[in-house]
């Protein structure tokens, strides 16, 4: 049983920076983050494979928000920048032990097995 805690969220005014950290207790294949906001279903952020050298974001992200990971640190980050009020949620760490295919499955909620218990970001105007 793989246990992933995340740290670093807290509220910062639009057009700030924030960075994400979620450690690990064991090895995982990919890793990504995911937010959620009140009333809304669990939104996909960014995903990384574990060589870090593919990632993968939505549109709404882009450009913006960075995800990276240190396999020796069994961690993975997440910098956001340029920070829009529609970021705000709480913000999830999700680990996989495999993924059949990281281009079409890593954006899924259910391709994760292990989960964070997420970390508050909120964004003010």
């Amino acid at each position: 049983q793989v246990q992933l805690r995340e740290s670093g969220g807290g509220l910062v005014q639009a057009g700030g920076s924030l960075k994400l950290s979620c450690t690990t207790s064991g090895r995982t294949y990919a890793m990504a983050w995911f937010r959620q906001a009140p009333g809304n279903d669990r939104e996909f952020v960014a995903a990384i494979t574990w060589t870090g050298v593919t990632a993968k974001y939505p549109d709404s992200v882009k450009g913006r928000f960075t995800i990276s990971r240190d396999n020796a640190e069994n961690a993975v980050y997440l910098q956001m920048n340029t920070l829009k009020p529609d970021d705000t949620g709480v913000y999830f760490c999700a680990a996989a032990e495999m993924l059949l295919s990281f281009s079409t499955t890593s954006s899924l909620v259910r391709s994760y097995d292990y989960w964070g218990q997420g970390t508050q970001v909120t964004v003010a105007s």
